[in-house]
């Protein structure tokens, strides 16, 4: 009969690249065939003994792998190339195992595996108890019997402005183009509202902090008496949300407290807060354009005063009212003088057609002519010319007529900067922003949080997502040191 351990072999695995295991001759790979070995029951005194023995009975350090029949054979198998075992004596010479031995080794060693993975069930099972559900168990009994119920309310509001009518137009666009848009202006609430300022204004009216400073509360939830302003702050993000829809333009705000009147006191509080930001964005604005406008209508009035003087100045000057009246004075007599040197010439030139003139008569006409000439040149170049003693009727004509358009203008500009200045005191006394209630605070009527079962699940994932993370990284450290 054969003896039975000849039918005991190693169980190779499937081939490897060498690169999958550390290499021959190195002291990983000692360290590797030392450990083998000692998991086979053999008692190597180095590495490379250890390599040595596994290499004897066939067995690949890098891509074997040991398993229970190799532990129990590994001691039974022949020296390989049919070399003759070293002389035993009989006490020394190993017992020949039979069918039945075989068996309820098999079955011993199956028996063992089983046990090996019972027991590292029950493992895996106690970690879960440990870290998982003992604590969302604790969490659990936190939220459903511990936590002091409270109380959300709920509100939306949007910024608005009024149509722009013609008293924005005669400012020529001023308050309409200098303002903040809608959008801005939402965001800007938005941010007082979830600041420190908006919290230290609703504790110092409306007593926030002490409200959650009350006995009864949770020792998770309630303010201690000697809570820091940053401490305070953390919880206000907590109990006060704010947020803002820029598809739609509204401003949802969620204010949670201990009761329902509380909460809803809370939250208009907040409103008006907000109402009064708002009417605060533009003022600023509004102020500085009232003084803009006063500015101009100052300056203005200055300039229509300057030029009446100007204009009373030069009619002082020359010595004229109305330089087109004058004009026209001046301009009859010419005329009349022309006519009459027109008369005295026809005069001269029927005296002249008489065969024998009477020559003292002509030299009389001629005289006359003579003066008259002079006299309407003398008037025209007091009309037109201008010399060092006065100006000419023309020049002061011209330097009125410009000096009374500038006035004109002036006094037009003037009227105009009157309306503006009328139009700035009205808008500085008129809200341009109006914040509108979408949604009014209205207290509920059952505690909306704690949400028990939300939360549990929520903790019981994030447990579980905490657990399998550790496992993971345990078990890669684990492998790249054992490797």
């Amino acid at each position: 009969m054969t003896n039975s351990n000849q039918n005991v072999s190693v169980t190779p695995m499937p081939p490897k690249s060498q690169s999958s295991g550390p290499k021959p001759g190195t002291p990983a790979y000692f360290r590797m065939a030392r450990r083998k070995a000692v998991r086979m029951g053999l008692s190597p005194s180095s590495g490379e003994e250890a390599a040595k023995m596994l290499e004897e009975r066939g067995f690949d350090v890098t891509r074997d792998r040991v398993t229970m029949l190799d532990t129990t054979a590994a001691s039974q198998k022949p020296m390989p190339g049919g070399a003759a075992a070293p002389a035993q004596t009989p006490e020394q010479a190993p017992a020949v195992i039979t069918e039945e031995q075989r068996e309820a080794d098999i079955k011993k060693i199956q028996k063992s595996i089983a046990l090996r993975r019972k027991a590292r069930f029950l493992l895996i099972a106690l970690r879960l108890a440990i870290f998982v559900i003992f604590p969302t168990w604790l969490a659990g009994y936190y939220f459903y019997a511990v936590a002091t119920p409270m109380y959300q309310v709920d509100s939306q509001m949007v910024i608005q402005k009024p149509d722009s009518g013609g008293s924005s137009a005669a400012l020529g666009g001023l308050l309409g183009g200098g303002g903040l848009s809608n959008l801005e202006d939402s965001v800007i609430v938005q941010g007082y509202l979830g600041s420190r300022e908006a919290m230290q204004r609703l504790d110092a009216e409306n007593g926030f902090i002490a409200h959650f400073q009350q006995d009864f509360i949770d020792d998770i939830q309630r303010m201690g008496p000697e809570i820091s302003m940053e401490a305070a702050y953390k919880k206000y993000e907590k109990y006060v949300q704010i947020g803002y829809d820029p598809t739609e333009g509204v401003i949802r705000m969620s204010v949670i407290a201990l009761t329902p009147e509380k909460a809803t006191e809370f939250s208009r509080a907040l409103i008006v807060f907000a109402e009064q930001r708002v009417d605060q964005l533009a003022a600023p604005v509004r102020r500085d354009q009232l003084t803009v406008a006063q500015k101009n209508y100052d300056e203005a009035e200055q300039a229509v005063l300057d030029a009446a003087d100007r204009v009373l100045e030069l009619q002082q000057s020359a010595g004229v009212i109305s330089p087109e009246t004058d004009a026209t004075g001046q301009m009859s007599i010419v005329n009349n003088l022309e006519a009459l040197l027109d008369q005295r010439r026809l005069d001269l030139e029927e005296i002249n057609r008489n065969e024998a003139p009477n020559q003292a008569q002509v030299r009389a006409i001629e005289l006359d002519i003579l003066g008259l000439t002079a006299r309407i040149a003398e008037r025209r170049a007091a009309m037109f010319t201008s010399n060092d003693a006065s100006a000419s009727l023309a020049r002061v004509s011209g330097e009125l007529s410009i000096a009374r358009t500038n006035l004109e203008m002036r006094q037009m500009l003037l009227q105009q900067s009157l309306s503006s200045l009328e139009t700035a005191r009205i808008e500085t006394n008129r809200q341009t922003r109006y914040l509108s209630l979408a949604v009014a605070p209205i207290p509920p009527d059952v505690p909306t949080h704690p949400k028990a079962l939300e939360n549990t699940l929520l903790a019981l994932f994030l447990f579980f997502g905490v657990y399998i993370f550790l496992s993971l990284t345990v078990a890669i450290l684990r492998e790249q040191i054992g490797s």
